[in-house]
Formats: C-alpha cells, structure tokens, sequence
C-alpha cells in the first residue's frame, strides 16, 4: 500500500509569513515590478497632464497677446486710441486673466477694469510692477500664486505705444491638478496592495505542490521507504517531474537500505556462529590455567573477553536487522513483574558488586510481555546506570503500577547525558562521549536495543537527565 499525498487534500493548509521563503521572495519582486510600473505611469500620466493644463494655457495668452493690437486698431478707428486701448482689454480680461499696458517711461497707460475677481489686489499691483516679461508664455510664481506670463512691444497702426503685459492666474487649475494626481496615487496604492495580496494567494495556491513535497519527506522514516510515494495530479509539470525523481530517489534508496539490512543480517548471522566456536576454544583452554603461564593465560583472557563483546555485538546487529525486516519474534505472556525485577536485580548484583536498590509496590504487578526480552532490556539499562555511574553511588529502580500500565524507571546519579544529546540517545551507533564509551566498551546499540524491543512489546520508553545529577529511563508496558 503506498503512502501518497496529491491534490492537497491530506496536508493543512499552513501560512506562515517567511520572508525567505520563494513565495515572499517572488511575492516581493512582483510587488516591487508593480509598483514601479505603476508609479512610471502615474509620473508620466500627470506630467502629460501638467503640460497638455500649462500648454493650453500658453495657448490663451498667445491669443490674447496677438488679438488685442488687432482689436485695438479697430477701436481707434471709431474713438481716440487709449479709449480703444482700454476697452479692448477690459474685452479681454477674464475672472483670472489680467492685461496692463507699460509706456516706455514706467507708467501703465491702461489696464483691467475689472480687478474684483482678482484674490488679492497686492498681487495685481506685484504683477504690474514688473519691467520684463518673457516673450514666449512661461509659468511664475509670484506672491505664493502660480501665473502664465507673457510680454510683447504693442503697436498700433505702425506705432509703438507701450508694452503689453498679460498674466493668467493658473493656482485654482494647479491645486486641482495636485489634487487629481494625490487621488491618482492613492488609487495607485490601493490597487497595488491588492494586486500584491492577490499574488500573494496566487502564489501560496501555485506553490502548494512543493509544500506537499516538503511535508511528505518529513513524514517519510526508514521503514517506509518502500511504500511512500508522491502523486501530485493538479502540480505543474516542473513539480510532477521533480515528483517522479523523487519517486525513483525513494526507490533506490528503499532498494540500498533493503541491501544494507541484509547485509548486516548475513554478516552477523555468519560471523556468530564461528566467534562462538572460538569463545568456546578459550574458554576451554582458560580452564586448564595450570598449563599456561601468566602472560598466556592474560593473553587468552583477553581474546575470550573480546570475542564474547563482539557476540554481544553481532546478537545485537542481528536482532536490529531481524526487528527492520519485520522478523522479530515476541512470545507475549503474563507474567509478575514484581518477581522479574527481583530477578534482575539479584544477578546484577552479583555481577557488579554495586548497591541496587528496589523501590516497588507490596501487590503483584501483572504485565504482558516477552519475559526473555524485557529481561534483556532491564540487564541493558542497569548495565548502562552502573557503567556511566561513580563505584561509591548507589542505583534505584523504582516500580509502580496503575490500572492501565506499569512503569520501571532505573535511576542513577552518574554523569547526566547533555540535552542536546538526549533525543538522539537511542539511535544506533550514537555515542555521547567516544573516549567514555570506548572506555567501558559500548557499542552505541544499546538504548537502541532497548527502544525496539521495548516498542516491540508495546510499550515506551523515555529518558530524563540532568548534568552531574545523573539519568533516569523510563519504561511503560500495558498491564
């Protein structure tokens, strides 16, 4: 049965803001493209705005300045010149145009009638106090106001007479326009914000593909690595082909790690049997000490001793090899588990010379479990308590029981395991201190030992330490 996950639908949908990640990555980079598209729009969409208001303007002055000695001829045709002068340009003045005529010698001859509608005469009388004008219309700012201005020698029938001066009030249509263009970026703003919020939810839908992959590897334990696989339906033909290469990747390495196991199998099974025959060999030479000398009978001690470690050694390989294979025989019975840690206790005293002491209920605690097994695992965790341990310290090992499952801690006040270590302890081949564990002659198998087996009976096991206060293993099993 494969383990699969396709089309979202046994993932949660998780959202986390990461600003590493590729969709705030991408995200950001949208965002920021947008936002200098529409921002280079907005500019030029106001500064052809701008020019097409001004150019309009200039337009209305250029007129005015080449229709009035017109009009002014026409005029004095019928009335003496200043009489025409001053009435063409009262025919020409606007709420926010003003014309004034300048003789040569600084006084104005003639100008607007109508200066109410003007927001402020001493702009007028600033406007009037100028001597020179651009030829062509140019914007100015005087006293705080925004006019078009534009100066040209007036000529009537061939005859200079003055200078025109005319100047148009362009701050109503310029507050107007900054204002047309602040909404215009407030608009922009807006749509960006949700332009970028929904490229955001674009983006987390598209890229929910790699997020299945990414929580599926965290699923994936070496058990089931010929079972698990990725089936993506709805991805993009990038992700689907990424899922392939990651099916044939789960593949090959369930196919490396089905070889390793029985290698590991074989080999232990195979080199067992003749590390018995010569632990047998010593042991039966070690029992005739009398022909031996006393470097002999060291020597031979030594190999013996040796060679029974690295049966313990492949026992072990070859129980983790058979409990990955699903090989792992357990005979489950009742039986008292007050009368096996006695049991365990007794011999480990024996062997050790240590003071072990039991701190258990006065009823019977009935546990189903493999008594072989879980002898073994007791033996393992005391071992490791008196190895790891100070001779002149003393370790407990507690039993209690309670309607549902019965707990043996085994504590010591030895060297404590630091906590960065404690959650890789029952790895295989993990050591915490190499130098230690060489000294007393672990392998690093067995808290992994004790965690299969343990795990295999249906109960747990935990650890809880503390720096020079010392370790206490936890084991649970069903009652």
């Amino acid at each position: 049965m494969q383990r699969e996950a396709g089309g979202g639908r046994i993932f949660p949908q998780v959202w986390r803001l990461d600003p590493f990640s590729l969709r705030s990555r991408l995200t950001i980079g949208i965002a920021t493209v947008s936002s200098v598209g529409l921002g280079s729009i907005a500019l030029w969409t106001g500064w052809q705005m701008q020019r097409i208001l001004i150019n309009s303007h200039k337009q209305g002055i250029e007129y005015i300045a080449g229709r009035l000695p017109h009009d002014v001829e026409l005029y004095s045709e019928m009335m003496p010149v200043e009489t025409g002068l001053s009435k063409a340009i009262n025919n020409l003045t606007t709420a926010d145009t003003l014309l004034w005529v300048k003789h040569s010698n600084g006084k104005i001859t003639a100008k607007s009638g109508n200066l109410k509608t003007q927001s402020d005469r001493g702009t007028a009388a600033a406007l009037m106090s100028l001597t020179q004008m651009p030829s062509q219309a140019q914007v100015s700012e005087v006293n705080g106001r925004f006019f078009v201005l534009r100066g040209s020698p007036l000529q009537v029938r061939e005859k200079a007479i003055g200078q025109l001066f005319v100047a148009r009030d362009i701050s109503g249509d310029r507050q107007m326009f900054l204002a047309m263009v602040w909404n215009l970026g407030i608009v922009s703003l807006g749509v960006l914000l949700t332009v970028t919020v929904a490229i955001a939810f674009y983006l987390r839908r598209s890229l929910q593909p790699l997020r299945q992959l990414n929580l599926m590897t965290q699923l994936i334990s070496a058990e089931d690595l010929g079972q698990a696989r990725l089936n993506l339906e709805r991805a993009p033909s990038e992700v689907k082909e990424l899922a392939q290469t990651f099916n044939m990747l789960l593949s090959r390495l369930s196919q490396a790690w089905e070889r390793e196991r029985e290698f590991v199998s074989n080999v232990s099974h195979e080199l067992r049997t003749p590390l018995t025959i010569v632990h047998g060999y010593l042991q039966s030479v070690l029992r005739r000490q009398h022909n031996l000398t006393e470097t002999q009978q060291e020597a031979l001690e030594t190999a013996a001793s040796e060679a029974e470690r690295t049966i313990h050694l492949l026992q072990d390989l070859l129980d983790l090899a058979r409990a990955d294979s699903g090989y792992l025989q357990f005979r489950l019975d009742s039986f008292v588990l007050n009368d096996l840690v006695a049991e365990v206790v007794g011999m480990a005293r024996q062997y050790s010379d240590r003071a072990i002491a039991i701190e258990t209920e006065t009823h019977p605690i009935v546990v189903k479990a493999d008594y072989d097994r879980l002898k073994q695992v007791l033996l393992n965790l005391i071992d490791n308590a008196i190895k790891y341990s100070e001779s002149d310290t003393s370790i407990q090992v507690k039993l209690d029981g309670n309607p549902t499952a019965a707990t043996i801690q085994i504590c010591d006040r030895g060297y404590g395991i630091p906590l960065q270590h404690q959650s890789r302890i029952f790895e295989r081949f993990y050591r915490v201190d190499e130098a230690r564990t060489r000294g007393t002659g672990g392998s690093g198998l067995g808290l992994s030992i004790v965690k299969t087996l343990v795990e295999g009976m249906g109960g747990s096991v935990t650890l809880r330490s503390k720096l020079g206060e010392g370790s206490v293993f936890t084991i649970s099993l069903p009652v």
